[in-house]
């Protein structure tokens, strides 16, 4: 498997499903918060489970830390690609990177919910340690992601306020973007990951929800049809002039060899000639939560109208 699909696969979560109820609603208001043993059943992708009514200490072995910092749930353990978003930086500072292969260290951290992915090993152990819920990425949109996870945690009003929020900025900025751009102007996002290169559909975190999705900017039909089928397509850099439109996103770690960005062929490419590059922090961008998606909106709003 290509290298870039590292950051890839470790965002391969999402959610489904609604949540169930334990003889009375979900709903924050209708929970004894006094009662420190209280669940509530929530409906997974797996079945129904019961978990805390109001988690105190959590283990994310996948990508929704944003969601759960945004809901104000505490955060014990989070895997290691969180810990490297300088969003998440003050949140998780003081928290400890764990994967799904550390199981004394997960039992140490005493969580009373574990979220992870649907391809976590070890998960029968983990629920021997905590109730686990698993996600599978791509399973529901993002902004469903979102509200999925406040139904686990308690904390659906919350959650539905957000979406509800985003949806109208991201409408606002969106429409101001296509006024300065043009209606039919595309936009492509790449990344480039240990010398393998990417071109990104519309849900593949890296703001292309944001683009695509929120704000209804276009895809050139090339990179709309190689994406289609898996979410991203695995090019090389000869032939990225191919597949970049109007303007080009580049999802960059600085870490990594960004040489080709010194050939010829990039620099020939109209989006580059044009100045039409918007270079992104990889580790910042390559989430979809609620956290991460404010942050791709207000610096694409930023970037687009400067």
């Amino acid at each position: 498997m290509k290298k870039i699909l590292i950051p890839f696969i470790l965002i391969f979560v999402l959610i489904i499903s609604a949540c169930g109820n334990n003889t009375k609603s979900q709903s924050a208001g209708d929970v004894n918060k006094e009662d420190k043993n209280e669940t509530i059943t929530y409906q997974s992708e797996n079945g129904p489970i019961k978990v805390p009514a109001h988690p105190k200490r959590v283990v994310v072995l996948t990508s929704y830390a944003g969601d759960l910092i945004s809901l104000g749930v505490n955060i014990v353990g989070v895997e290691e690609w969180s810990k490297k978003s300088p969003l998440f930086k003050d949140q998780l500072k003081d928290v400890p990177a764990v994967s799904d292969q550390d199981l004394e260290k997960i039992i140490e951290l005493k969580p009373d919910l574990i979220i992870g992915a649907n391809d976590n090993k070890n998960l029968d152990r983990l629920k021997e340690i905590a109730p686990t819920v698993t996600y599978t990425y791509n399973k529901v949109d993002y902004l469903t992601q979102h509200l999925e996870i406040g139904k686990l945690v308690n904390k659906e009003k919350e959650a539905q306020n957000w979406i509800d929020d985003f949806k109208k900025r991201a409408n606002t900025v969106g429409n101001a973007i296509k006024a300065k751009i043009g209606e039919n102007s595309t936009v492509t996002v790449m990344e480039s990951y240990d010398k393998d290169m990417g071109i990104l559909g519309d849900s593949w975190g890296r703001g292309t929800e944001v683009l695509y999705q929120a704000m209804n900017l276009k895809m050139p039909e090339k990179v709309k049809e190689m994406t289609s089928k898996e979410g991203y397509y695995m090019i090389s850099s000869e032939v990225l002039p191919d597949y970049v439109g109007d303007y080009l996103i580049v999802s960059k770690y600085n870490d990594q060899d960004n040489s080709y960005q010194e050939t010829k062929l990039y620099k020939g490419m109209p989006a580059v000639k044009n100045n039409h590059v918007i270079e992104v922090d990889a580790n910042a961008f390559l989430f979809n939560d609620s956290v991460t998606l404010d942050y791709q909106l207000k610096y694409f709003e930023e970037q687009f109208l400067k």
